[in-house]
């Protein structure tokens, strides 16, 4: 293995090391777009293992808060997605390919049982 495939290896498990960027990537994965004020209850829910509807608005607000000011910038400096701030929109870029299937073998041993149940990516 060459030094930037080791590297771009590297980079994406410590990417996919955060789980919630990794679910966030469950959820784009299967639908290619969503709005951050959209997943951030989901995101929260599978955190504190609770129902979305059991999710408050601090969580949902803590979720939000770190998409925006890490995992976000950090998956899109890595073209893993694209993203805007004004109106939330987020979207898979041509990088995730390269992460598809590192994020499968996450997802089949995810403590979350729901997370285990969904479609492959």
């Amino acid at each position: 293995m060459n030094r930037a495939n080791a590297t771009r290896m590297e980079a994406a498990c410590s990417l996919l090391a955060e789980s919630e960027r990794r679910y966030l990537l469950y959820l784009l994965a299967e639908t290619e777009s969503a709005n951050l004020e959209d997943f951030t209850g989901q995101i929260a829910a599978w955190e504190r293992d609770v129902p979305v509807s059991q999710v408050g608005k601090d969580a949902r607000q803590l979720v939000y808060v770190t998409m925006v000011h890490n995992h976000l910038p950090r998956l899109a400096d890595y073209d893993i997605i694209e993203y805007d701030l004004r109106s939330g929109d987020v979207v898979l870029a041509e990088g995730f390919d390269d992460i598809r299937p590192l994020l499968e073998q996450f997802k089949q041993t995810e403590e979350v049982p729901e997370l285990r149940q969904r479609p492959p990516l």
